[in-house]
């Protein structure tokens, strides 16, 4: 999307407003605070008509960045935030984030069975489904030919001897790849299995075709380009692209790699002290609903959690891989939300793994 760091933005943008000026006697404005690129602008338009409201976008490019952004004052400054799955426990044990009041979300019921009281968020306290993918395998069958769905495009250099790849610097993905290759499942959490996963990246790292660290979303310009071969990127991110480009797509193909894969899902929250908490809470039911639901993928290129959605999606948000089979799904799974002692555990290894 997620993660996955997830990072779906196009291009670098900046703040549409100064964030000083937001005030909680905004109360004809809604504050977003999204990735880029992922919001259908006539949505935006539809809720400001129905609502006699403005609503002003900023954005953020990595789940990091957006939980600093938080703890330096952002909890009074946006109404909505969209962080992913693995990022929701942190907002809610750091209290950066507030109930909501499922009694203003009658939407809510509109929600997939898989995204009412996940894990991350039992009940969904603080927290309803925005969109919903896949990251996967991408690389240029013209540079490496047909390749297996595999992540050994990545780590084994008898596969991908001399063609340039990438991985993200986001280590919780990147570990989860490796951890996924070796055989311990992409959600693994053993401290064993993470340092062997760790060496492994390493191991990656220091071949002469490493290009480096790259996310999701620039890894797929850089395969237009021919700056590199192959990388990890997000199912809607490539068909997005595909669609703008088919002819600087046509030998891009993207995978899910059999060992495993992640799934994720981007959420909808409420900062603890957000200016306009009523308004938030509308949005969050708009996007609920079933036609704009349908409308936000069919933009995006990516799956909607909604189910009252789903019959009104565009026919390749219906196929794979932005609908994963049901034997590819038994592969997929949510990147672990670490806390405590195994959060710093792993955020330590990839400091090793980035510093070396």
């Amino acid at each position: 999307m997620t993660a996955r760091i997830a990072c779906r933005c196009f291009m670098l943008l900046s703040l549409l407003v100064p964030l000083a000026s937001v005030s909680a006697e905004d109360a004809d404005t809604l504050y977003l605070f999204n990735w880029s690129q992922y919001m259908d602008p006539s949505i935006i338009e539809a809720f400001e008509a129905e609502h006699e409201v403005e609503v002003v976008e900023n954005y953020f490019n990595s789940n990091g960045e957006m939980f600093s952004k938080l703890q330096a004052g952002g909890v009074s400054q946006y109404d909505v935030v969209v962080p992913s799955n693995y990022y929701v426990p942190r907002l809610i044990e750091s209290d950066l984030v507030q109930r909501l009041d499922k009694a203003q979300i009658p939407n809510l019921d509109n929600l997939m069975e898989t995204f009412i009281d996940p894990a991350y968020d039992p009940g969904n306290d603080y927290s309803a489904a925005y969109q919903w993918g896949t990251t996967g395998l991408v690389y240029d069958r013209s540079a490496l030919g047909e390749q297996p769905a595999s992540w050994s495009v990545l780590f084994d250099p008898d596969v991908n001897p001399d063609a340039p790849f990438a991985v993200p610097e986001d280590g919780q993905v990147t570990l989860g790849a490796a951890c996924a290759y070796l055989g311990h499942g992409y959600d693994c959490t053993d401290r064993d299995a993470l340092e062997e996963a760790a060496r492994l990246v390493l191991d990656a790292k220091a071949r002469d075709n490493f290009a480096g660290f790259i996310q999701g979303t620039p890894v797929l310009q850089q395969l237009v380009r021919g700056s590199v071969s192959a990388g990890m990127t997000f199912n809607g991110d490539y068909f997005y692209l595909k669609e703008e480009d088919p002819e600087g797509f046509a030998d891009i193909e993207f995978v899910i790699p059999e060992e495993g894969a992640e799934i994720w899902v981007d959420t909808m929250m409420i900062p603890a002290d957000a200016p306009n908490p009523e308004l938030a809470h509308a949005f969050i039911n708009f996007i609920l609903d079933a036609e704009v639901g349908a409308q936000l993928s069919n933009w995006n290129y990516y799956s909607s959690p909604n189910a009252a959605a789903l019959p009104l999606l565009n026919e390749v948000l219906q196929a794979p891989p932005i609908s994963p089979t049901d034997e590819t799904m038994e592969t997929l799974a949510f990147t672990p939300s670490l806390m405590g002692d195994e959060l710093q555990f792993l955020q330590q290894i990839w400091r090793e793994v980035e510093s070396r």
